[in-house]
């Protein structure tokens, strides 16, 4: 006697009817029904992570090429001490060829006079910390020695001054040699205590028409009046 499989005609499957199979019992696959299609996610998975690594390896790369430096947060005049909010950190490419000064040197920068009169957002470099240089063209440096009552207390290089000069005691006799009502404005540079004669002497970057004629001012006639800044 030959054996033969029952399959149930299309569309009459039912409880209990039976179940198309194939060679060794595994079920058949009905013709016409869609083969699925298992989307390779591992795959995916690894090559976002390669992606994600090779992206930190670049950034990583172009941080290391960038260095951590100093640079003017606000102008400053000649003369003036630099403190902590004059300054600010900013990166920059190691490649620029300057000789800036490193952002962990902060506590080496503070209190340090600045050589020039310099904008705001310039980099700081070891040139242009110091002692006054040679003033910007139209400008001079005048000294000036002073007495107590004549120069206010705590002067510092960098402050902002009115050079003014008072009239001589012998106008009345027309003797005066220096024109009443002078002023000008300065920025002191210096500041020094000569201790034999008890005198402060002065030292300003201002125009160079001012400067000479306050080099013509007898002495004993000049005052100091320190300004808020801007004068300049």
């Amino acid at each position: 006697m030959s054996s033969s499989t029952r399959v149930p005609a299309a569309g009459s499957a039912a409880p209990g009817s039976w179940t198309p199979v194939g060679k060794n019992g595994a079920p058949a696959r009905l013709a016409g029904a869609p083969r699925q299609r298992r989307v390779p996610y591992l795959l995916v998975g690894i090559l976002l992570v390669l992606g994600c690594a090779a992206a930190g390896v670049v950034v990583a790369l172009r941080l290391g090429h960038r260095v951590p430096v100093l640079e003017l947060a606000r102008p400053v005049s000649v003369g003036q001490a630099l403190t902590a909010q004059d300054v600010r950190e900013v990166d920059v490419s190691a490649g620029t060829g300057l000789a800036v000064i490193p952002a962990r040197s902060l506590t080496q920068v503070v209190g340090r006079p600045v050589a020039y009169s310099l904008p705001a957002g310039t980099l700081l470099t070891r040139q242009v910390l110091g002692a006054a240089q040679v003033p910007p063209a139209g400008q001079a440096v005048a000294a000036v020695g002073l007495k107590a009552g004549q120069v206010p207390s705590g002067l510092q290089p960098g402050n902002h001054v009115t050079v003014v000069v008072e009239p001589d005691s012998n106008a009345v006799t027309g003797k005066s040699s220096a024109p009443p009502s002078l002023s000008w404005d300065a920025v002191v540079t210096d500041v020094r205590d000569d201790t034999t004669d008890q005198t402060t002497v002065v030292s300003m970057q201002m125009a160079v028409e001012d400067a000479r004629q306050l080099a013509a001012v007898p002495a004993g006639q000049v005052d100091l009046v320190e300004t808020s800044g801007g004068g300049q």
